[in-house]
């Protein structure tokens, strides 16, 4: 069982969770818009042998307030921040779709505390003009329609084609959770986000890369290009599940990355 804990970083408030013990560390960097509660199942799994932390964006879950824009830079802020207040120099971190993100911009800032880097669900390349505009109309509409329309809108998108009735609750709970403006301030940040595929060529620790085999917005054309670029990376198709393969597949998931983990080098 996790328990959760707050970081205060000036007038922010970071909501985060923890679960197990030990030496080694896993974090987990979790997927527009949700919070860290989508990493549950995961926690559970590698809490058996590890220590594993998950904390949610400013403006999604229990972190607040919305900044005008969720950047990539600001969550790797807030996550070094976190790692330092429990006193963790080197972890394994796992993003799944803006957490992904999230992962390359951390990578960027600090690679000496990667053990290893779990890319799910996930893709390298910046938005082009056109991505980036309907990110502000996306934007618009969360502040204007709340988050009703966010669930009706983007839940689809995140799940197979034809979901699971009680996943589809769980996600749209979870979305629930949030607030308008984080939400507007996510897509707000992911389109101020750089290129990260000349990251990829430096990146020296063991990687994985996970997809759900159904995923309708970064598909496994993203996840082999991922693969391919960085030295030595793993690439692992998970059967039956769209873009949020840690929820829809969770065994599948939780055998993958827990195999990661424990085949890491002290």
């Amino acid at each position: 069982m996790s328990t959760m804990s707050t970081l205060k970083l000036g007038d922010a408030s970071v909501h985060y969770r923890e679960a197990g013990s030990g030496p080694d560390a896993v974090l987990l960097l979790h997927a527009f818009p949700l919070h860290s509660g989508m990493w549950a199942p995961q926690m559970g799994a590698l809490a058996a042998s590890c220590r594993v932390l998950a904390f949610d964006y400013r403006g999604l879950g229990q972190s607040h307030p919305a900044p005008a824009a969720t950047t990539m830079d600001l969550i790797a802020s807030d996550a070094l921040a976190l790692l330092r207040r429990l006193g963790l120099r080197r972890v394994v971190v796992a993003g799944l779709s803006m957490g992904g993100y999230a992962a390359l911009e951390l990578y960027r800032r600090a690679p000496e505390i990667f053990r290893g880097l779990a890319l799910c669900d996930t893709r390298a390349t910046r938005d082009t003009e056109e991505a980036k505009a309907n990110r502000e109309v996306f934007a618009r509409n969360a502040l204007a329609k709340g988050l009703p329309w966010v669930m009706d809108e983007f839940t689809p998108k995140l799940l197979r084609p034809s979901p699971d009735p009680a996943v589809v609750q769980t996600v749209r709970s979870l979305i629930g959770e949030g607030t308008p403006e984080g939400v507007a301030a996510a897509q707000r940040g992911m389109a101020l986000r750089v290129d990260s595929v000349p990251t990829l060529a430096s990146i020296t620790c063991p990687t994985l890369v996970i997809v759900g085999d159904e995923d309708q917005l970064t598909p496994f054309a993203d996840a082999q290009r991922l693969a391919s670029t960085v030295k030595g990376a793993r690439l692992m198709r998970i059967p039956g599940a769209g873009h949020l393969s840690n929820i829809e597949a969770p065994g599948a998931f939780n055998a993958a990355l827990t195999s990661f983990v424990a085949s890491l080098p002290a």
